[in-house]
């Protein structure tokens, strides 16, 4: 697939939803130029265009943003990508790259393992999916959350040949953790991520456990904000989050075991956390065929027992909280976090979660999230109100008529 051209398109009488309240903002015009929204208004807009549609109030509302996700990683058994080649797992990528946007999503920051080329193949229109945010390979110390060596390897873990090795990357101590960054950097990471406590899909190191030390973190946050951008940090145990807010981790990616006090801290920095409930569940349905050991599974059943609760602690103290699945392999529940965080949060709040927040994210405030003059023209028309019923997001896209992504129509059933 190859870019197509960016038609003038006018969507007239639309009612438009963006999140930041719990009804339609009203029923404007939008007029589609060049790839941006060139005018919203109340009024009649008066332009030539290529393409005029009115849509008699039909829901129109901004792309969708996955803060956290991972299109390389296509199988939930991770070691199991020890033995894909880059090559095979770029193809599936493609795949689930093309899904996403079929769902809606024409933004996704990548948490690990995507690269500056599938980045450009996307940009390039080579590949059909969301604009990618990447974050190159995670920084993990050894035996952390990245070290996927197994207990009788004593090799030295490198970045060649498989897939595996694109998520993650070895450093210990301060030196090694600046050149690392710098690294990630020169290879176009958008962003910095680190692993600061253990995780579910790593076989032993334990969930709870605080990984790399305070200095480790302040330097690779020094690192990246000296280039311009940011560090988003793997933690669930209230005792790492508070650790990364304190050395200036700007997102917090799961944090399952948030507490009161670490989530006002959070809200007091005016840090972000990303949630990822839809992970556990998937991983949960599909934990034997991608042979969890106990001690995974152990792992699994406490961060989702706590999923629910954290997202109360979060609102409770007023954290601002972006929209993440962290979906591994089979992509078939990906949708369904709007489903689970409506157990908690009104369906407006889930929305601008995965909209305007996430152009907070990712510094994209007033081009991305928003049916704004300015704006990129990521645009989804919805068959139905998903402030009434979010299960309109949850599916594989049967709900959109439109889904437009900078000015194009990658679906258009107008």
């Amino acid at each position: 697939m190859i870019k197509s051209s960016q038609p003038t398109v006018l969507f007239r009488n639309a009612s438009v939803i963006d999140g930041s309240q719990p009804d339609p903002l009203g029923v404007f015009d939008i007029l589609v130029e060049a790839g941006t929204i060139k005018e919203v208004s109340s009024s009649r807009i008066t332009a030539s265009c290529d393409l005029e549609y009115d849509l008699k109030g039909q829901c129109v509302m901004p792309g969708l943003i996955d803060l956290h996700i991972h299109p390389f990683l296509t199988d939930m058994n991770l070691m199991r990508l020890e033995e894909t080649p880059v090559s095979l797992v770029t193809a599936q990528a493609s795949v689930v790259l093309n899904g996403l946007l079929d769902r809606g999503f024409t933004s996704i920051r990548d948490a690990a393992g995507g690269d500056w080329g599938l980045k450009q193949a996307v940009h390039e229109g080579l590949i059909a999916g969301p604009r990618l945010f990447i974050s190159g390979r995670a920084l993990s110390q050894t035996g952390g959350h990245g070290d996927f060596r197994r207990r009788t390897d004593d090799s030295v873990m490198c970045s060649c040949g498989s897939a595996l090795h694109l998520t993650s990357r070895i450093a210990d101590g301060v030196d090694q953790v600046r050149h690392a960054v710098r690294d990630e950097l020169r290879k176009g990471a958008d962003q910095i991520k680190i692993m600061v406590s253990g995780g579910v899909s790593s076989p032993h190191d334990p969930l709870e456990g605080c990984q790399f030390s305070n200095d480790e973190i302040e330097a690779a946050v020094d690192e990246a904000t000296r280039a311009g951008t940011y560090v988003l940090a793997h933690a669930y145990s209230a005792e790492a989050i508070t650790r990364a807010l304190h050395a200036g981790v700007r997102t917090i990616e799961h944090a399952n075991l948030i507490d009161k006090d670490a989530a006002e801290l959070a809200a007091s920095k005016n840090a972000f956390v990303v949630p990822t409930l839809v992970a556990y569940e998937a991983q949960a349905k599909h934990a034997a065929s991608a042979g969890y050991s106990q001690a995974m599974l152990d792992k699994l059943k406490k961060v989702r027992e706590f999923g629910m609760r954290s997202l109360e602690i979060c609102k409770s103290a007023g954290v601002k909280m972006g929209f993440g699945t962290d979906i591994i392999g089979n992509q078939e529940m990906h949708a369904q976090e709007f489903l689970l965080r409506n157990e908690v949060l009104p369906a407006h709040e889930i929305i601008a979660s995965a909209t305007s927040v996430g152009a907070q994210v990712l510094r994209r405030e007033g081009q991305l999230g928003v049916i704004a003059p300015g704006a990129i023209a990521d645009i989804l028309v919805v068959d139905g109100n998903p402030l009434d019923d979010i299960s309109l997001l949850a599916g594989h896209g049967e709900h959109y008529l439109a889904i437009m992504k900078e000015g194009r129509f990658h679906k258009n059933q107008l």
